[in-house]
């Protein structure tokens, strides 16, 4: 097993400064994202923002992955590679963002809608936003992974949604994919136990459809098996007493998101 690492407070500020820049740049990328744009335009955006601020757009590159965005369309679950392909009118699309800087990551999804989306689809969007709430609630000292997993399984299960098995949420830090992994699914008092300073990325995965996924022939994007809508939204978090800290925000998307 790997081992979990728990952060000094200046650690913290240093993720949160990366985080805080993910936020940034996913609200540019909001200001863009309208039917006709391609997700290739809305990487370029991202990119040139994250480097006008000292900073490296860590997924570009990260095993070989070619964009500075998994940006994932409709039926795409994560890890959707931008393209010269436009987005159209009621399409969902799920942005998600790293960023490394003065040796620390930041990492945070946003699920988007694309004009007007279909009322089935927008409490898609909803619900998994809610259960990303809901989890980060029970992300407190004493604890363990599994309340976090569960809380997201019974809350979005109750709407017959499919929670994504395959892919978790992750410790966060010096590297982007830390122990402890953490699933969207558990049971209460399960798995690892949460202790103060520990950072992670919480990132729940629903399926409209099925829990079931597939990978394309592209080697990277996730898609879901019976072809139904997918939303993804994520935060990192710091584990404390009594109530997590969330270091990431999406505030300045939502500012950006009233005035379109």
């Amino acid at each position: 097993m790997r081992k979990i690492n728990y952060r000094t407070e200046e650690e913290i500020e240093l993720i949160r400064e990366s985080s805080l820049l993910v936020g940034k740049t996913l609200a540019e990328v909001a200001k863009n994202i309208k039917p006709g744009v391609t997700t290739l335009e809305l990487d370029a955006i991202a990119e040139d923002f994250i480097r006008s601020h000292d900073a490296v757009p860590g997924f570009k590159g990260y095993n070989d992955f070619p964009g500075s965005l998994c940006t994932s369309v409709n039926d795409e679950v994560v890890h959707g590679l931008p393209t010269k392909e436009a987005l159209c009118e009621g399409d969902i699309v799920s942005v998600d963002c790293g960023v490394y800087k003065n040796g620390y990551w930041g990492d945070s999804a946003y699920t988007f809608s694309v004009g007007e989306i279909d009322e089935e689809v927008s409490n898609l969007l909803k619900r998994t936003q809610e259960a990303l709430k809901l989890a980060i609630d029970v992300a407190v000292s004493g604890n363990r992974i599994g309340d976090i997993g569960f809380a997201v399984q019974s809350y979005t299960e109750s709407f017959g949604y499919g929670v994504v098995r395959e892919l978790v949420g992750h410790g966060l830090g010096t590297d982007l994919h830390e122990a402890p992994e953490v699933p969207n699914y558990g049971r209460k008092g399960n798995g690892p136990k949460l202790v103060e300073g520990m950072v992670l990325a919480i990132e729940p995965m629903i399926n409209l459809g099925g829990k079931s996924i597939r990978q394309k022939k592209d080697g990277w994007t996730i898609v879901t098996a019976d072809g139904k809508p997918s939303a993804h939204f994520e935060h990192d978090i710091v584990v404390r007493k009594g109530k997590a800290e969330v270091l990431s925000t999406f505030e300045y998307i939502e500012e950006v998101l009233k005035t379109i």
